[in-house]
């Protein structure tokens, strides 16, 4: 499996503010924001329900992949989507850096895979999940 999920009973923007939040408390911090409706409109004037992309990073936990295998970037950083259901609730899915980082053969890559799942599994038990 390359993701887990989980349904909020809340509407987009504020789901979105929660994840935000519990993302925060884990020290993962938002460094790239993809507004995938946003694009679709813009390239396509295809009309979908608000769907983002979030990347989340901490920066300690990249190191350690870096230092190790520099080219492990391209598995990186641990991305969250957060999509409206159009039900007023929203679906919250996010990669699973084991199954990801677990494509290196380095074992400190893999510790920090499965330091990076306790952290993102915290972060979904916060949320509700």
């Amino acid at each position: 499996m390359y993701e887990f999920n989980l349904t909020l009973d809340l509407p987009f923007e504020q789901a979105l503010e929660k994840v935000r939040e519990a993302l925060m408390s884990e020290h993962l911090g938002i460094v790239s924001e993809v507004d995938v409706q946003a694009i679709f409109k813009a390239k396509m004037d295809k009309d979908i329900p608000p769907y983002r992309i979030l990347g989340a990073c901490n920066p300690q936990l990249a190191d350690r992949v870096l230092a190790v295998e520099p080219n492990a970037g391209t598995l990186l950083p641990c991305n969250f989507v957060v999509r409206d259901t159009g039900d007023g609730k929203t679906v919250v899915s996010f990669m699973d850096p084991v199954a990801v980082l677990g494509l290196s053969e380095s074992a400190e890559v893999r510790a920090v895979a499965e330091e990076a799942r306790d952290k993102l599994q915290r972060v979904v038990a916060s949320l509700g999940g």
